[in-house]
């Protein structure tokens, strides 16, 4: 996950706190700083679909470890 978050911008990085961390909505955040809410959607949803896919994995992996299915 660290490669994932070292791959972004300190933009999109700045973004996805705002939005996920901060918990501001689309509408805040493209207001913030006069972007569409499209852009703050393709800014971030790539990355968060990322994230959940790694967690997914990594729940995987330890379940299996465990011997749960």
């Amino acid at each position: 996950m660290t490669e994932l978050f070292d791959s972004l911008s300190e933009n999109d990085i700045e973004l996805i706190r705002l939005r996920y961390m901060e918990r501001l909505t689309l509408s805040e955040v493209a207001s913030r700083y006069l972007l569409s809410e499209r852009t703050v959607r393709n800014h971030t949803n790539p990355t968060i679909k990322q994230v959940k896919e790694i967690i997914k994995q990594a729940t995987e992996q330890v379940q299996h470890a465990r011997g749960i299915d």
